[in-house]
């Protein structure tokens, strides 16, 4: 378990700034997964409900955290990035260019999911645990 939490971290400098030189005024935003997990979206929203149905796969580490912990998946994508580190919303038509820009730095990455008018800040996670619904109450936040 500690070679897993002692592995290095990627640095997306390089992969945001090909990004943002190309489609900077397509994108509108980008969010690194940390503080906040899979829910920090609903710190930036307003009105849309991000739905987030192809993740990727869960890594060893977080199941380890899971199992030995009894923390459910719920509260783990709250707190966890769960594998899935950086989101990018733009129009899926510019989707594939920034998918063809982090493969050209050796990052994996796919369209994970999309947004939906919504009255309110909701994040819905569909994945191999179950689905997750998580909403910020407007006069509280996330």
């Amino acid at each position: 378990a500690g070679k897993l939490v002692l592995s290095a971290t990627r640095t997306y400098a390089p992969v945001i700034k090909k990004m943002l030189d190309g489609y900077r005024d397509k994108i509108h935003g980008i969010i690194h997964c940390s503080g906040g997990a899979q829910t920090k979206a609903l710190h930036f929203i307003e009105d849309l409900h991000v739905v987030k149905d192809n993740m990727f796969a869960v890594p060893p580490l977080f199941e380890l955290i899971h199992k030995e912990s009894q923390t459910d998946y719920k509260e783990m994508y709250k707190v966890f990035n769960m594998g899935h580190r950086m989101e990018v919303y733009l129009p899926a038509e510019h989707a594939q260019a920034i998918i063809d820009i982090s493969q050209s730095f050796g990052i994996e990455a796919k369209i994970v999911g999309r947004c939906e008018a919504h009255t309110g800040k909701k994040v819905t996670i569909k994945s191999e645990f179950g689905e997750f619904v998580y909403e910020a109450d407007k006069n509280v936040g996330a």
